[in-house]
């Protein structure tokens, strides 16, 4: 799985408030193709038999297991509430901060799963009347306005504000989540780890359960990271939750090169979510992996008709032109020419799916601007990755193999970073370090409709060239 493709969402829905209660998960930022979602590793993470032990989970500095002391941390528990539930509520309690707080985060999760950009706005505005409501020791809010900012890509607003929540409600998990996404996301890895491990120590849930297999799965350990997702699917509170969970443990298999396990368990996720986009994406890879492109298209359409978001759209343009239909191809790449003039006009920066799609299909100079202004408050794995890309169809090999390295750096095991890598060793005239890349990254059959051909086309080259 790409590392800015999946990250660890576990997509709770809100939560109606109680006194001075977070909802129980705050999603990170919103996924993009490339995958889920690295820089030096000067800590690794470890896990063993102790991480079931009272139910807990410890990461730890050196290397050993550890179970959390019973009671240690306060549970932010409240139930859980409908966007309309929400409204209602705060209609009849207009000075409510906890309800419009709880509004927010519900808008922020809904804009998820669609392409409507004005749910942003909905999301701000109710979070914002939360703290004109409690300007003071307002936690929630500030937990919404931070995964909002996450939610747009603006991690240097989203640490400050998740910090204001961490200071506020030390004992927030939720806190700490947002906390975690906004450091991932700025390349500040082991502070991620830290606000990862603390919001397990306060509560071993779907949400925390799933960042902990994140960090795992950005250092290219998927066994740990996928029995830390089982065990966030055990722990699944919501039909979102479940969901979720399903989509990575099949996003994992695919990256460990078996798409008929990946196949079995988004059709498992899919019978409780049918309409779930995620799931449907996923399935659309293993059909594409096992060699069905009927399949395959039918899946990336059904996904596209719920969110038509940029991966979602890239990959069904992509596919379709792998498959020889240029006019459905243009079809989904024309979208997505029209949301990235939206996303220009309002002065955002670019996210890692129209970097790469500039870079593939239209000017690869103009994905170099892109990416470079992006990096700039994103140094993220995945954003490395998509400038190496675009200096490498640039024809800016040398700078290009830097960024390839530091898009690697952790270890993930990403097909895509690997292709990319390997493109820009064949170039500068390193053939052994290309057959090498290339033979980690068809490790997983099918990983992209058009490189993954390309991939086995270069490999093949290299191996009957004298």
């Amino acid at each position: 799985m790409h590392p800015d493709h999946k990250a660890p969402t576990a997509p709770a829905a809100p939560t109606a408030p109680t006194a001075s209660t977070a909802p129980t998960s705050t999603p990170p930022p919103a996924p993009s193709r490339g995958g889920r979602r690295l820089r030096y590793i000067a800590v690794t993470l470890a896990l063993g038999a102790a991480m079931f032990a009272a139910g807990a989970v410890v990461l730890t500095p050196d290397g050993t297991t550890a179970p959390r002391p019973a009671g240690h941390g306060r549970p932010d528990a409240a139930p859980r509430g409908s966007i309309e539930a929400l409204q209602a509520r705060v209609t009849r309690l207009p000075k409510d901060p906890g309800g419009w707080a709880a509004l927010g985060m519900a808008y922020v999760q809904q804009v998820r799963t669609t392409a409507d950009p004005a749910t942003y706005d909905r999301a701000e505005k109710a979070l914002r009347t939360s703290l004109s409501v409690q300007a003071e020791d307002n936690t929630d809010a500030e937990i919404g306005i931070g995964a909002l900012a996450a939610a747009r890509h603006d991690f240097p607003t989203a640490l400050d504000w998740a910090r204001k929540a961490v200071a506020g409600g030390p004992y927030s998990p939720s806190a700490h989540g947002v906390l975690a996404d906004a450091y991932t996301q700025l390349g500040r890895y082991d502070e991620a780890d830290e606000a990862v491990q603390k919001m397990v120590d306060l509560r071993p849930d779907a949400a925390s359960l799933a960042r902990a297999s994140y960090a795992f799965e950005l250092k290219g350990d998927t066994a740990r990271a996928r029995a830390l997702m089982r065990r966030s699917l055990a722990a699944a509170a919501t039909p979102a939750d479940t969901a979720f969970a399903h989509n990575v443990l099949a996003t994992l298999d695919l990256q460990d090169g078996d798409p008929r396990a990946a196949l079995a368990r988004t059709r498992t996720g899919l019978a409780a979510a049918p309409d779930d986009p995620a799931l449907l994406e996923t399935r659309a890879r293993a059909h594409l992996a096992l060699g069905d492109t009927t399949q395959a298209v039918a899946d990336h359409r059904a996904a596209v008709a719920i969110a038509p978001l940029p991966h979602h759209l890239l990959g069904l343009g992509e596919l379709e032109q792998s498959l020889g239909n240029s006019e459905r191809a243009e079809e989904s790449y024309a979208v997505l020419r029209a949301q990235d003039r939206i996303r220009e006009a309002a002065g955002d920066p670019a996210d890692t799916d129209a970097i790469l799609f500039e870079a593939d299909h239209g000017s690869p100079r103009r994905a170099v601007a892109m990416a470079e202004r992006t990096l700039r408050g994103r140094p993220f794995i995945a954003v490395h990755d998509a400038y190496a890309w675009a200096l490498h169809r640039a024809g800016r090999d040398t700078e290009a193999l830097a960024q390839s390295d530091e898009a690697l750096a952790l270890g993930t095991r990403s097909a895509l970073f690997r292709y990319h890598r390997a493109a820009i060793h064949h170039t500068l005239g390193d053939p052994e370090a290309a057959r090498r890349d290339l033979t980690e990254a068809l490790r997983e059959p099918g990983f992209h409709p058009l490189h993954a051909d390309a991939a086995r086309d270069l490999l093949q080259r290299i191996d009957t060239t004298p």
